[in-house]
């Protein structure tokens, strides 16, 4: 990559950042203010506009914690915290993260094998597509107590549940890339494969297949990030111990939004860094079919 091209890549993302962050610190001030004055007319206080304003971004439980409170939180529960620790976000994300990639697993195969039926069998894409889009319109916050509700009364807890609300969100993006995917190919290749007098698996597998892999890994790039959000959502109504759903539901109880925003800023990460290892796995299967680098 080239000096310049780096540059003009980085320079609009600092700034944008450089601007959330300045109009985070404004918001912070002007939300935690009413309660700080409250607390010095309470105190007999009497403040001078700085003081008054490092006080309101240093309230233990601030009503919209300040950028720098969020930093040092994510930074001590992260890497001064042992890994193993209750406020470790390491240990929280890692039990987000296993149920997340088991979601993920079962939504790219059940979304493949839905994306394969549909396009072969005919009777399939007029009666499951339209079931399948129609079940996301349901909300998940609706489908997740169900869904720990019934497995539960059969004594199925813990990762299973979880994970079955991430493949419930993870498969949808996966089946409609891959029917895209699969029937990308135009008339005239489907024409030459039967001048070849290739079989039905053949042209699958040698024309259909290898036009889907750009699709498929774009549509999971889409899955594994709605797979994490149907795991943090799945840890709320089950009552669970641990997590990244555990730490905002804390958070919440006890009105510690330091905390709050916390987990948020881990999920992020988390989120971000499942994207960019699916993209990766994408450029090496794209340079292991021969394709070239842009």
């Amino acid at each position: 990559m080239k000096p310049d091209t780096l540059t003009q890549r980085i320079i609009p993302i600092v700034a944008i950042l450089v601007a959330i962050v300045a109009v985070w610190y404004v918001a912070a001030y002007f939300m935690n203010a009413p309660f700080q004055r409250d607390l010095d007319r309470r105190g007999n206080v009497a403040s001078t506009p700085i003081e008054f304003f490092e006080k309101t971004m240093a309230q233990p439980k601030p009503v919209l914690p300040a950028p720098h409170q969020v930093v040092s939180n994510v930074f001590e529960n992260t890497f001064l915290r042992r890994v193993t620790s209750n406020r470790s976000l390491v240990y929280h994300a890692w039990v987000t993260l296993s149920s997340t990639v088991v979601g993920f697993t079962f939504g790219t195969a059940l979304g493949i094998l839905i994306a394969v039926g549909i396009v072969h069998v005919k009777a399939l894409d007029r009666s499951l597509m339209p079931w399948i889009i129609a079940s996301q319109t349901v909300p998940i916050l609706a489908i997740a107590p169900m869904v720990i509700v019934v497995l539960a009364a059969v004594n199925v807890t813990g990762l299973i549940p979880k994970a079955l609300i991430s493949t419930y969100l993870s498969f949808f993006p996966v089946a409609v890339g891959m029917v895209k995917g699969l029937r990308s190919p135009e008339l005239i290749q489907l024409d030459l494969m039967r001048t070849y007098n290739a079989s039905a698996g053949q042209t699958f597998w040698k024309l259909r297949v290898p036009a889907s892999i750009p699709f498929l890994f774009t549509s999971m790039k889409v899955a594994i990030a709605a797979s994490l959000v149907g795991a943090i959502v799945g840890e709320m109504p089950t009552g669970a111990v641990a997590g990244i759903g555990r730490k905002l539901l804390d958070g919440s109880y006890y009105s510690q939004t330091i905390d709050l925003f916390a987990a948020l800023i881990a999920a992020s990460v988390l989120a971000a860094a499942l994207v960019t290892i699916v993209g990766l796995v994408a450029k090496i299967v794209d340079r292991a079919m021969g394709g070239r680098p842009a």
